[in-house]
């Protein structure tokens, strides 16, 4: 049986039984803070087991993709040295929302694993809670499960919580035992034993209990089940393979990783462990990147990058020279996508950003490898590494640890260790401060109540008004039935025009009223199935239950639309141009003006920006039918729509095409023909993050304001020049060049008064302990200047020290120089940080020459004096 079989199987069983099978959450989780990466089935169903949300359906199943790489679930270092260790998993899992409970569960669970995939009865083992009484004996007495076979445990392994607060329960395990030949080789091998031979399959999480704030555990009125069961585990003991890479969900992956690198899988340990690592982590990196993580030095970002370097270094230890894992990522995207569609589509992307990462980190090994250097020479007294020093190359370039190790360890040096992994924990505890989690606002609770009550209907589509009815008024995040005084409260209607906030479209604006209210509505938000108004009293009082008329500001929604249609033009443009890597990473769409962030690794230059412009403003003047189909989510990505990262899309999704252009999967606004648009101008083009760019522009009316701003500057500049305005660029050209040669010819006259000055300056020269010193004051004076007096200076004396300070505004300027022959006593760069401390700064340098500067311009002469105590 394939693991693609039993992924299948799993899904159908349970909807047999009535499950409602339900689509694979993002990795990235939604609405959830305290999550770095989606790491449990359960996780997308976290708010329907607090009773904060309600689905049609009370049970569920799943093929929950997750990452295991950061926080508590850290098995980064242990993937490819061991059989189960994985950054990247499928995660079977079935759930209860206040249906069936223990019996059904464990029925369910028996049923699957020995009818279904006819594993041995006799070979299955199961733990239970040690206080779990009713679920040792429906496995005992109902099931018929021996006693012997049934093993009591702690709350340790036995027992699951949400948190220190909140819902919770206890757990049933089932395990098979794979035999004597597997794991610790020990006649009394139990379940209790840590070795691989009892093998646990599934957990079944039995939420029963609410532990309130002192510890007491209350029954919950709606006792629920949340199950896991690792898809490469379970597959690994069906085709009977000692290992998950051994089964048919990765070995091909490695395979192809082997072919790639000259090697056969199974030759060598070494080799093998490395494979396994790149298959491993190539999974989590085609995931991570199609769900819009990109690497970066924080958060989920850096847990990326971690994890694409590590393969990129087992890849040079396999010999690679060139970037090759993008390769075996690409393999991954073909491999994968006929569970997970939306690998379909990101290809080209997640290969581009791989690349581009791998390119980079080749730079960073060179870099590492030159700091490596130095810290040889560095510490050749004692010939140990601090941890500190191993933390910054790890840290700041990514250089791996056990290639630092392996360099000093040929040179006979010791690494601290002990010093790295303190470093370590608090960078992890700085990560833990600044994390912010998925980036979602935190929604009240009340709106999680209101929407298991009520369901606002969108009808904006075709309308730009409504009759309603007002379902509730909520201020101060409480529910109240009457707003009669002028505030800011929010409305929830049971139907309206009014768009709300998403996928980068702002909310609507514009007024609810009746004959006893006027309420301006000042933006709109979606939370579930509603759609709140924030909203504010202009005059009267409005009660819950009021008919009311809401309508929309028609001029803002018709300029949005014309900036939203025209970013579906952009982002195709910008493939077609670019090229196909590039995906759209952020969006805003508003009345006056359109942002779009997309994925690019260099900045877009002028003749691409008129391509790209070219292009858009086309497609704009055919005047092309926009339109709008609602589909089944994998016919639309088969027809090739672009889904958008960080989207939750449901089973049927909406198109939105301009016919031979561009074609997206999209809730938004949109134009009825292009036309409507009426004109494109790209405003501005920048980075905003490593491998993200950022196009601003304008349409319509907004567009035409601009071109005759920047026309009427082009003209004011060429009367100001007195050139016509096709010469503006070539004399601007000429005037800097004179600005230039004007500023040399200035230096050198400073340069000259300095030296006529200099001889004045030199009876300056005091003797300290044997060693000729000068500090003098110069202010005003730039930079060069100073560095070309100090060089001056210290010839004339031929043997000391030379200290300048120069105030310039609230600034001051040190520099300092020491002649060659004082070197090995004096270092300039000790004596100017010394020095500039006085006022206020700090600096350094080389021992011949260093730099500093400071804050406090009113202690220049104390700093300047100073010297001569340092001496």
């Amino acid at each position: 049986m394939t693991g693609k079989e039993i992924r299948e199987k799993f899904l159908k069983y349970f909807e047999s039984k009535g499950h409602t099978r339900v689509p694979s959450s993002s990795l990235v989780p939604h609405n959830d803070p305290t999550l770095l990466f989606t790491n449990a089935g359960m996780n997308q169903f976290k708010d329907v087991f607090l009773g904060r949300e309600k689905r049609d359906y009370t049970r569920a199943c799943s093929c929950q993709k997750v990452v295991r790489a950061g926080g508590k679930h850290n098995d980064l270092e242990n993937v490819g040295r061991t059989a189960r260790h994985h950054t990247f998993f499928e995660m079977l899992g079935n759930f209860s929302f206040g249906d069936y409970f223990k019996k059904e569960a464990i029925e369910y669970t028996w049923e699957f694993l020995t009818n279904e995939l006819n594993l041995p009865a006799d070979k299955l083992y199961i733990t239970v809670y040690k206080d779990d009484d009713e679920a040792f004996e429906i496995w005992n007495k109902h099931i018929g499960v021996p006693a012997d076979r049934i093993y009591r445990m702690d709350e340790k392994d036995n027992f699951w919580a949400m948190g220190d607060t909140g819902p919770c329960g206890p757990c049933s395990e089932i395990l098979i035992d794979q035999g004597p030949e597997i794991g610790c080789g020990r006649v009394d091998c139990d379940p209790y034993c840590d070795c691989d031979r009892h093998l646990e399959l599934w957990n079944l999480v039995f939420m029963q209990y609410n532990r309130d704030e002192s510890g007491k555990l209350n029954p919950l009125p709606k006792p629920s089940i949340d199950t896991g069961m690792g898809l490469e585990r379970i597959t690994a003991v069906v085709q009977k393979v000692p290992s998950n890479f051994d089964t048919d969900l990765i070995k091909p992956i490695i395979e192809y990783a082997a072919k790639l690198s000259n090697k056969n899988y199974g030759d060598n340990e070494k080799d093998d462990t490395s494979l396994r690592v790149i298959a491993d982590h190539a999974r989590a990196t085609t995931f991570l990147i199609s769900d819009g993580v990109l690497p970066s030095n924080e958060g989920r970002g850096y847990v990326l990058r971690r994890i694409m370097r590590r393969a990129m270094r087992h890849g040079k230890m396999l010999g690679f020279k060139e970037p090759f894992f993008y390769q075996v990522c690409e393999f991954v995207s073909d491999f994968m996508s006929d569970p997970y569609i939306e690998l379909m589509d990101k290809k080209s992307y997640v290969s581009k950003v791989v690349k581009f990462e791998e390119e980079r980190f080749n730079k960073t090994l060179e870099t590492g490898l030159k700091i490596a250097e130095e810290l040889l020479e560095k510490y050749r007294e004692n010939k140990e590494i601090p941890g500190f020093e191993i933390f910054r190359l790890y840290d700041t370039y990514g250089f791996p640890v056990d290639l630092l190790q392996d360099i000093m360890e040929d040179n006979g040096y010791k690494l601290d260790l002990v010093g790295f992994d303190e470093e370590m924990k608090k960078q992890q505890e700085r990560a833990k401060q600044a994390w912010a989690g998925s980036g979602e606002s935190f929604i009240a609770d009340i709106y999680k109540k209101l929407e298991n009550q009520f369901k606002t209907e969108f009808i904006g589509y075709e309308n730009t008004n409504s009759e309603s009815s007002v379902l509730a008024i909520v201020k101060d995040d409480n529910e109240t039935q009457e707003i009669s005084e002028s505030s800011e409260f929010e409305l929830i209607l049971d139907q309206t025009p009014f768009y709300p906030e998403s996928g980068g479209q702002v909310g609507d604006t514009g007024k609810i009223y009746n004959e006893n209210c006027n309420i301006e509505v000042l933006d709109c938000k979606k939370v579930g199935n509603l759609i709140i108004h924030k909203c504010k009293l202009l005059n009267g009082k409005v009660k819950k239950g009021d008919k009311v008329t809401a309508v929309i500001d028609v001029e803002k929604r018709k300029n949005t639309e014309r900036n939203h249609t025209a970013t579906h033009l952009l982002h195709k443009a910008l493939q077609m141009v670019l090229g196909d890597h590039v995906r759209q990473a952020g969006s805003l769409v508003a009345p006056d003006r359109l942002r779009f962030d997309f994925t690019h690794f260099a900045p877009v230059d002028d003749e691409e920006i008129k391509k790209i412009e070219l292009l858009v403003n086309e497609n704009i003047i055919k005047n092309i039918e926009v339109t709008k189909t609602i589909k089944p989510i994998e016919e639309a990505i088969k027809e090739g729509a672009m889904a958008l990262f960080g989207e939750k899309y449901d089973k049927e999704v909406r198109v939105v095409e301009v016919p031979g252009f561009s074609k997206e999967l999209c809730g938004g606004c949109h134009v009825e023909r292009t036309g409507d648009i009426g004109l494109f101008k790209i405003v501005s083009e920048a980075s905003v993050a490593a491998g993200i760019r950022r196009i601003e522009a304008v349409t319509g009316l907004e567009a035409v304001k601009f071109t005759q701003e920047i026309n009427s500057i082009a003209k004011k500049s060429a009367l100001l020049l007195k050139s016509n305005i096709n010469d503006v660029p070539s004399k601007i050209t000429e005037l800097q060049e004179q600005l230039k040669n004007t500023q040399k010819e200035l230096s050198k006259l400073q340069d000259k008064l300095n030296a006529s000055k200099a001889e004045d300056i030199l009876s300056n020269v005091k003797e300290i302990n044997g060693v000729k010193v000068l500090a003098v004051k110069m202010d005003n004076t730039e930079i060069n200047a100073l560095r070309n007096f100090v060089d001056m200076a210290k010839a004339k004396i031929k043997s000391g020290i030379v200290l300048v300070g120069s105030v310039n505004g609230d600034k001051v300027t040190f520099l300092c120089g020491v002649t060659k022959d004082l070197t090995s006593k004096y270092k300039a760069g000790d004596i100017v940080k010394e020095i500039a401390k006085i006022t206020g700064g700090g600096g350094g340098g080389k021992p011949e020459l260093a730099q500093a500067g400071g804050k406090n311009p009113e202690k220049i002469d104390e700093a300047l004096n100073h010297i001569y105590s340092i001496l």
